[in-house]
Formats: C-alpha cells, structure tokens, sequence
C-alpha cells in the first residue's frame, strides 16, 4: 500500500482548502493562508508532483496576468463504507468529497463482521469498476456504536463483532489507509462538509433510529472525549424502573426512543386496545415496525401520534442538558423516519426552549437535518481524507 499524503503543514493546509471549498486560483490560495508566492509556488509543484494536485485551467482576470485554477487532482478517490443494522452502503467520492456512486443493501450484521465486511468490499469494488477508479486514496467506515483503535467495542446493536479489527480487514482488503468511526461521529464530519453544520464551529448532531446517537463539533473539530466515547448518550438513564435495555439495563434513552423501544411500546398498545389502526396492522404482519408507526400517526391515529411525542419528549429532555453543558450554535437531528419529521421536531423543540436557559437557546436553532443518508457516506470519506491529508 502506498500513501501519498502532503509532506508539511503548509501542504495539508493546501489540500483541506482545495477538499472544503473546490477549485481556487493561486492568488487566492495565497490570500488565504498567507504564504509567500514563492513559498506558495514550491509547495504547490510540489503536490502536483506527488499527483495531490492538479491545474484546472486559467483562473477569472483581476486586472493582471491571469493566475492558475487549481483543485485536486482526478486520481484521489475516497470510499465510504456504512454498517447499520440491517443494512450496509458504500460510495465512492472524488477529492472534495462529492459521491460519485453508491449503493447499498439489506444485511443481517448479527451474523458476525467477515461476512459483511467481505459484502462491503465486493460492493467497493463494483462501484471501481463501473467508475474505472484503479487505486483508492482511503475508505471511512461507520459502525453504529463506540469505537477504539479501528474496532468496535460494547457493539449492542453488532453481536460478535467485539474487538474485531474492523479498519485493519478493510485496508488489507482495498489496498488502501483505513480509518473507523461510530456512526454519530461519521454523520456529525458529513453535516460538518456539507450540510448546515458547514456554516458553525459549534454544533450537536443527534441520530435517531435503531442506535441512538450524538456527534459534538467543538471549534469546528469533531471532538471525540479522552477513550473515543463523547457523545454515547444512547444509554443516559430516564428511569430505573423503564423498559430493558440491549445493554441489559433499564430504562435507557435507547430504549424508550430508539426503533426496537418504538416498535414494542407500539405493540402494547395494540394489544391493549388504544389503536385500532396498530392492532390492524400487528394482526396482519406479527410485528409492527417505524414505518407501520409513521403511517399510523400520519393517518392521524391518537395512540401512534402519542407514543412519538412521548418519545421525542425524552429526547428533548437529554438535549436540555447537552444543550445547558455544551452550549453549540446549532443542533442538526438525523435519523427521523419518514413522515414523522415534524412531529418529533416540534416536541423536541417545545420541551429544550421551555427548559434551557435563554442564553443558551437565545439564538440556537433546533434542525432537521437535510441530508439524509448522504450525510454518512460523506461524512466517512472525510474520516479518510481528514487522515490523508494531514502532514506525514
């Protein structure tokens, strides 16, 4: 495996600029980081040399001799892997993390890391071919729960995936640098390069869904705490007497709010007669599912609509202390399932404005994210290149 990273500082610099805001002439690269156009010049021929950079024509006049428009260079290529828990996707972008392909499908991670990991690689490799991409720059991959030293650890949500060197299987098997991150933290990078996070250096972004999650951008850097475990908020306690946990305790957020604490809160309330329209549903499939709870309280059904109130109520409750303790510029929700956005936004708006102090809410908007899935999948190829393009 080779790496071809930037050789300094002033180079890592030069390559973050032309990934965060595209093409940019050498003037204004110079205006930016305040080099010197010598220094300038010898750093950029530099990466051109080692294939980082390329010329993309002539820039816009201002007046003088037109000036160079440079942008990363054809060749990096960055791919993204993303394990749910039932589903694994995977993209290929360029350098400036724009998705060129995807694609994706259902997956039954409980069956241990090498099968998927092997389907994530095969997927990898389609995407290559189809592109004719002959070597990746890195790849970034989402677990959804905590990660140390490029393995899961704790997996609820990934039985027998404990301590499996997850980002050494992927670099030994792409040929390339391998980074690993808990989904949260991944979807924080994604809304931080292209989405409303772009335009904060503080902010919160809290995932819904089977695993509940928080990434924290402090001072426009993921922070990630001092064991790799900031913003595991999936098992802050609500009560001791609520429902188990897969961690085995109770009461748990993710149990109250996340898609399994749904579905079962769902069910008893078919089975005790509050919902004609659950009980419906429960007797036709055997089970019931977030989409069978959206589409009952889209339908305008009492009992749905107030158990994702009620959840989304908790959810607020835990974000008033995030809120009070981090203080962000803005807190960007992910993982809202389709046809109950708004509902759980506005309850979780109601209950942090009604209970966070006004200076910390005073200005804070409260968000949908809009990015949907692609917010991971760019977000992993920035975990890659935030490694790649750092100073070697």
């Amino acid at each position: 495996m080779t790496l071809v990273r930037p050789e300094n500082p002033q180079q890592a610099r030069l390559v973050r600029l032309l990934r965060d805001d595209g093409p940019r002439s050498r003037v204004e690269l110079g205006d930016i980081l305040g080099l010197s156009r010598s220094t300038l010049t010898t750093e950029l021929d530099r990466l051109v040399a080692r294939g980082l950079v390329e010329t993309a024509g002539q820039a816009a006049s201002r007046g003088g001799r037109r000036s160079s428009l440079l942008r990363l260079a054809g060749r990096v290529r960055f791919a993204s892997v993303v394990v749910a828990a039932d589903r694994i996707s995977v993209a290929l972008t360029d350098g400036e993390l724009n998705v060129l392909a995807e694609t994706g499908e259902p997956a039954d991670v409980r069956g241990g890391p090498e099968p998927v990991i092997a389907r994530a690689v095969e997927l990898v490799e389609k995407l290559r071919a189809e592109l004719g991409v002959a070597e990746l720059t890195g790849v970034g991959i989402a677990l959804p729960g905590p990660v140390d030293g490029g393995a899961s650890v704790a997996p609820a949500v990934l039985p027998g995936w404990q301590r499996f060197p997850v980002r050494d299987a992927f670099a030994t098997e792409l040929g390339c640098p391998a980074l690993v991150d808990n989904d949260a933290n991944v979807l924080a990078l994604g809304e931080q390069h292209a989405g409303i996070g772009r335009t904060f250096d503080d902010f919160l972004y809290l995932k819904l869904g089977t695993a509940i999650g928080c990434g924290l951008v402090l001072s426009g850097s993921l922070y990630r705490g001092a064991t790799s475990s900031a913003g595991d908020i999936a098992h802050l306690p609500l009560g001791e007497d609520g429902p188990v946990c897969a961690c085995g305790e109770f009461g748990c957020l993710e149990a109250y709010c996340g898609d399994a604490g749904l579905s079962r809160a769902a069910s008893a309330a078919a089975r005790g007669g509050r919902s004609e329209l659950l009980a419906a549903r429960l007797a036709e499939t055997g089970t019931l599912t977030v989409p069978d709870i959206a589409s009952a309280a889209t339908a305008g059904d009492p009992a749905a609509q107030a158990l994702v109130r009620d959840a989304a109520r908790r959810v607020g409750r835990v974000l008033v202390g995030l809120v009070s303790f981090f203080n962000p510029g803005i807190v960007v929700i992910g993982g809202a399932p389709d046809g109950l956005g708004h509902i759980l936004l506005s309850e979780i708006r109601g209950v942090v404005y009604r209970r966070s102090a006004p200076l910390a809410t005073g200005t804070m908007p409260v968000v949908l994210s809009d990015l949907a899935d692609r917010a991971a999948l760019v977000g992993a190829a920035r975990l890659a290149s935030d490694h790649v393009f750092t100073s070697g």
